[in-house]
């Protein structure tokens, strides 16, 4: 399975295959692209990963992430 999301800095992609037990054949990527806001005329990095670099994780990896943003990031945590 094949999956992915872009939004205006972002493209975030998994990629997962049922079948293979081989290191790597799942994995999740953000990878952030150049974005230059409307009304500011500038790229602007964001943290220390600037347009272009991917980070690349495995699923696993993502899950815990996932469990770390709803943790932090709920609505009663906002």
């Amino acid at each position: 399975m094949n999956r992915s999301k872009n939004t205006k800095r972002f493209s975030f992609k998994i990629s997962t295959n049922e079948t293979s037990h081989q290191a790597g054949a799942n994995t999740v990527s953000i990878s952030l692209k150049d974005y230059v806001p409307v009304d500011r005329g500038y790229a602007t990095p964001v943290g220390d990963v600037t347009p272009g670099q991917t980070v690349t994780m495995t699923v696993k990896e993502a899950k815990a992430f996932q469990l770390f943003l709803n943790q932090y990031l709920s609505p009663s945590n906002g």
